[in-house]
């Protein structure tokens, strides 16, 4: 039987890979990731993984060719290599629905925010801060997708001790900070989020976050003059189903 090849390219990470320890595969900053077939497409209509909620993680580990585990990317790694397997899959015009109206966006205008590499240590997934308020100084890391399996965990064991609980964002906390002057022990972080955490202090680090960490800039300019967040689902990536 004949061999097929099939085109690859690859992906430049927002993160540039400095996030990730120097041996680690994805510290070269860029991910290879093939044309999508009609294999991924199974994968896309697949209703188990719909269900699951896995559907895309599972697209994703279908493309991607580089040796790396998908668990390591940092959130806004992964959210570049969606945009570029929905450009190779399907093409770079994006049409979706905003408030009742049409848009209409080139994917290839998305650019990788800048980033910083100077707020950290080559090779450590780690950040400092002072929180603006308290004054109280902290170290806390970009979420991948281990820290999301394990707070999702957590959640609906919580979950099955309170039904009206909803601790996602003091539980979310408690993963990204990583120390708090100097302490790194996870007794005293969780203890310091549940009860010394300003909630000032709180929207504050999380809108640090959000400025400074590596991702792909979703944001996209409405007919309206209005700046909308890219949406990203199934639909993203197969309008029709």
């Amino acid at each position: 039987m004949a061999e097929f090849k099939f085109p690859t390219e690859e992906v430049e990470l927002p993160s540039k890979g400095l996030v990730y320890p120097p041996e680690h595969p994805l510290s070269s900053g860029k991910v290879e990731i093939k044309y999508m077939t009609a294999k991924e497409e199974d994968i896309l209509t697949n209703q188990a993984y719909i269900e699951k909620g896995t559907v895309l993680d599972k697209l994703l580990e279908s493309v991607i060719i580089s040796d790396v585990n998908l668990k390591d990317l940092i959130v806004g790694d992964k959210n570049a290599i969606f945009v570029a397997t929905r450009i190779l899959g399907y093409g770079k015009d994006y049409k979706f629905n905003y408030l009742g109206e049409e848009q209409e966006l080139d994917l290839t205008t998305l650019k990788n925010k800048e980033f910083d590499a100077s707020l950290i240590k080559e090779g450590k997934n780690e950040f400092e801060y002072t929180l603006p308020h308290t004054g109280n100084k902290i170290t806390f890391k970009i979420l991948n997708g281990y820290d999301e399996s394990k707070i999702q965990r957590e959640l609906d064991g919580l979950k099955k001790i309170n039904k009206d609980a909803s601790p996602e964002l003091s539980t979310r906390l408690k993963y990204i900070i990583t120390s708090v002057e100097g302490e790194n022990d996870n007794k005293s972080i969780r203890e310091f989020v549940d009860n010394y955490l300003l909630a000032r202090d709180s929207k504050a680090l999380r809108d640090y976050i959000n400025e400074i960490q590596p991702d792909i800039d979703l944001t996209y300019t409405s007919d309206d003059g209005e700046e909308v967040k890219v949406p990203i689902g199934l639909n993203f990536f197969w309008p029709d189903i």
